[in-house]
């Protein structure tokens, strides 16, 4: 329930005028938020029904791949046009971000996003559905998700007080936890009772209810200052626009480290990611893998509610140094044996570690990219940090056939050595593969730490997230001497010393 609520609504007999009622409420006449979380909860809520629509339709789908062409390829293939595409778009979609309304553009992208999932669902009653087709319609509808969810990002900073910032990125976290545990289980059931087409249409259902909570509602308009004008019709290219946060963040060194850090460590998770049903299956049942991924997933969700009460932290670039040096150590942890409650516990932690790591980050780009270009930045972020995730991917795989699943066989090389720790046989090559990426991880993270930029972002950039009302920055000048003068390119300007 929405907090502090208007008393008038109790009083108004009818829909249409309790409708309007709640628009006045969450949207003043000259479209300037209160200050307060009750917009956002508003929206978050129905981005939690639609992403539980949107992922039980993906899930069900991927089963629908894998049992229709009995091909781990395909299924493969289908996973990549869901992902692929939304980080190849995500510098575009940055640019269109920052130059439209953020409000609209999630409402013009959940709309297409539908049509996409009704097409689906067209060509499977019609009997035409096939994976080339719909992985064609996934990867049209991967590339609206970029545009959704960086205006969504973005968004987030001008809806929500500055103050409340870390809570709103925690509820972004359970948003993501809630669809994860709710969609394999709802795919599963309703594959079984009303198939696609109806798995579609709860889809749908949920979809026109976001979008209703976007109707609703308005978003505060972007404030500039008369250089920031400047500074737009300076980056007038549109391939200048797409460079943009590129360039944004190497002016800002501890910002691109921190792109850096989480690039590598996308990599490093990733490949062990990739593995982990192939590793349990070596040493458990179907129902086991089952049960352990749920447990897994309700870790996210507690992490996440933890993060959402404890609200406003301090340090934040701590807390991501401190967490992912335990995330290498719970990867360790995973692969040292093959036993179903060492690992489901190892897995609870990681991904209660996920939402605190996410939302710390989060918070801190917030806080520290101007959120006139924040479309832009963030984009560029996505495109380089989910960018290794695929690669990973495709590395994992080959890695564990043809390298360490033969290391530790029974009569492998490692067998002597290391299998005397780890045990011998189907499983541990991967096993040792987790255990190899977490000790890097750990190397890695402490490594990181030594660099005083990243370690230092937070006292040595300053905040320029305004407060509600106020203009853009709180130096308003830090971005305007980065572009705002009539340069060649930006080797030309020495940046303002962090």
């Amino acid at each position: 329930m929405l907090e502090n609520g208007p008393p008038e609504l109790e009083q108004q007999p009818r829909f249409g005028a309790s409708l309007f009622k709640w628009t006045e409420y969450f949207s003043s006449k000259e479209g300037e938020i209160t200050p307060s979380m009750s917009t956002f909860i508003l929206i978050w809520f129905g981005q939690v029904l639609s992403l539980v629509g949107s992922r039980t339709t993906t899930f069900a789908l991927s089963i629908w791949v894998y049992q229709h062409s009995n091909s781990a390829t395909q299924f493969t293939l289908l996973i990549l046009s869901t992902t692929l595409p939304a980080i190849l778009i995500s510098p575009i979609a940055g640019v269109f971000v920052d130059r439209w309304s953020r409000r609209w553009i999630m409402i013009i992208s959940d709309f297409c996003a539908g049509l996409c999932t009704l097409t689906i669902a067209w060509l499977f009653v019609s009997g035409n559905l096939e994976v080339w087709n719909l992985c064609l319609i996934s990867a049209i509808s991967s590339g609206f998700s970029a545009f959704q969810g960086l205006a969504y990002s973005s968004a987030t900073t001008l809806l929500v007080p500055k103050e409340q910032l870390g809570r709103a990125s925690s509820m972004t976290q359970i948003r993501l936890s809630i669809a994860e545990i709710l969609s394999p289980a709802l795919a599963a059931a309703l594959l079984v009772t009303i198939e696609i087409p109806g798995v579609v249409v709860i889809d749908l259902t949920t979809l026109c209810f976001a979008l209703v909570c976007l109707l609703v509602v308005k978003f505060p308009e972007v404030q500039t200052t008369e250089a920031n004008r400047e500074e737009v019709e300076l980056f007038s290219s549109f391939w200048q626009e797409v460079t943009f946060g590129w360039h944004y963040l190497i002016e800002r060194p501890g910002l691109i480290g921190l792109v850096v850090f989480i690039a590598i460590s996308n990599f490093l998770i990733g490949s062990a990611e990739a593995l982990t049903t192939p590793l349990v299956l070596s040493f458990t049942s179907m129902q086991s893998l089952g049960t352990i991924s749920s447990i897994a997933s309700s870790g996210m969700l507690v992490g996440s509610f933890i993060m959402s009460i404890w609200g406003g932290i301090e340090r934040l670039i701590n807390i991501i140094f401190t967490s992912m040096f335990f995330f290498g150590l719970f990867y360790v942890l995973a692969g040292l044996r093959p036993e179903p409650i060492l690992f489901t516990i190892s897995e609870f932690f990681i991904f209660f570690i996920i939402p605190i790591v996410n939302g710390a980050i989060q918070v801190i780009y917030q806080k520290k990219v101007a959120p006139e270009v924040q479309g832009k930045v963030f984009a560029f972020r996505t495109a380089v940090t989910q960018g290794f995730l695929p690669l990973s991917y495709l590395i994992a795989g080959p890695l564990a056939d043809q390298v360490f699943e033969p290391l530790m066989a029974a009569d492998g090389l490692g067998a002597a050595s290391i299998g005397q720790i780890i045990g011998v046989g189907p499983g541990r090559g991967i096993g040792l593969m987790f255990i190899i990426m977490g000790i890097f991880s750990i190397v890695f993270t402490s490594i990181a730490y030594l660099y005083p930029r990243l370690r230092l972002l937070e006292d040595e950039l300053p905040d320029t997230t305004p407060l509600l009302g106020q203009l853009g920055f709180s130096q308003a000048q830090d971005i305007d001497e980065c572009l705002s003068q009539k340069l060649t390119s930006f080797e030309e300007h020495e940046p303002k010393p962090l």
